[in-house]
Order: C-alpha cells, then structure tokens, then sequence
C-alpha cells in the first residue's frame, strides 16, 4: 500500500508518503516532509503535491489515509483533517484515524493497564487509558486532567510518556513509569496500518478531530450561561 500520512497536531507538523507491506511493522517512510507552525493552511496542500511529484506517484496511486485526530491544536488539527478529507474523498480511499495517545501506548510495549500521558498545556495532561495486549490497544477512555489526577490514575498502571517532566513527576511518587520516544511518522504510520488491516477505517464524513480538551468559545459559552442566574 502506499500511505500518504499527515500530523498536524502540535506546534509543528509532516506529511510523509510511506509504502506499507502485508505485515503491520513492514512500514517504510519514502519521505517525511515537516511543516512549520503556522503554515499549515498554506503549506499542507502544495507540500503533498511536492511530495507526490518528487517520487513520481500521482494522487491517484494512494491506497489510503493515515491522518492524527488528536489530541493537539484545534486549528492544525482542522486544517489536516480538512485536506485529508478532500481527497479521501475526491479518490474514494480509506481514512485510518490515529490517536497520539494511543501511538504513545504501543510504544512501550507494555502490557495490561496502560496511561498514556502527553502535555496538554496550560498546565494540564492529555491522558489515555488502554488495555494493551500484543500489538493492540484497547481504549478505556482518553481525557484532558490536572498532573495530580494523571498520577492517580497511574498508580494502578504503567505511566507511558515521551514527556521528561511528566516521567519525573511520576517517579517522584514511585509510580511505575516508561519513557518512550515523541511518536515518530513511522510508528504513527504502523498503528495506521494495522487500523486500515483490521477494517477500523471511516469515510470522510466520519472524519472528526478528537480534542479532547473543550474549544475556549465552549468554555466561554459554559461559564457565561452559568453565570445567568434565574429571575
């Protein structure tokens, strides 16, 4: 399969081709191209065309779509999974939604319960809870909480992040702990595949950012409504 795969969730962002064989790991990066801050909305189209054309493919020879759904940055998240969905569905090709969370949690080949933490800002932690047998992970749930709330949660668990700081918190209070690498186009293309292999793919109309974390206009909207007392 060739794969285009797209990661604008964070500050910075890529977009690669990756060519995938019929097992899950037999993943190869043809080329990751990254994406500055900011540019997202101007960059992301033209560099997949750059792309495509530097190693001779036309649009048409994509079998599928590996694109990050979150958690991350509400307006880079919006702008990859727009183009994702064009041409998915332009092309008629499979979309395999990804969650940085989860790409975390394979990552340290841990079984049983897993938390898997990344920074969420403002001082707060995007959290995923799995189950992970083999090579898959079973999603309790994922959310945004305070460093306090990820501790409690991973007393029961092994605490899985690429985040020194939140790794440190961790084992300061004797929670089992694993440091794994920032999730790489490579490992976010395999778990990718394996969704694509298994049938977990959706159709351009399914294709929602996963936020986790509420929009600022939703909380705004909350507090002001909250704010109405009655007559």
């Amino acid at each position: 399969m060739l794969l285009l795969v797209a990661d604008t969730s964070g500050r910075h962002g890529s977009v690669a081709l990756a060519r995938a064989g019929s097992d899950s790991r037999d993943v190869e990066v043809i080329e990751e191209v990254p994406l500055a801050g900011g540019t997202f909305s101007s960059e992301l189209v033209p560099q997949i065309a750059a792309l495509l054309s530097r190693h001779g493919f036309s649009k048409t020879q994509l079998d599928a779509f590996v694109v990050v759904a979150g958690p991350g940055s509400f307006t880079g998240l919006r702008v990859g999974l727009a183009a994702i969905k064009a041409l998915a569905e332009i092309l008629h090709k499979p979309i395999a939604a990804v969650s940085l969370l989860e790409v975390v949690a394979l990552a340290s080949c841990a079984q049983g319960r897993v938390v898997a933490a990344l920074d969420g800002g403002r001082g707060e932690v995007y959290v995923g809870e799995y189950v992970v047998a083999g090579e898959t992970a079973q999603r309790v749930r994922e959310q945004v909480v305070s460093k306090n709330e990820m501790l409690r949660l991973a007393e029961s668990a092994v605490l899985v992040t690429p985040d020194e700081n939140l790794a440190a918190a961790a084992r300061a209070v004797a929670c089992p702990v694993m440091g794994v690498a920032v999730p790489s186009v490579a490992a976010i293309a395999r778990l990718g595949v394996s969704k694509l292999q298994a049938g977990l793919t959706v159709s351009p109309e399914q294709l929602e950012a996963n936020y986790i974390r509420r929009t600022d206009a939703e909380i705004f909207a909350k507090s002001g409504s909250d704010s109405v007392q009655p007559a």
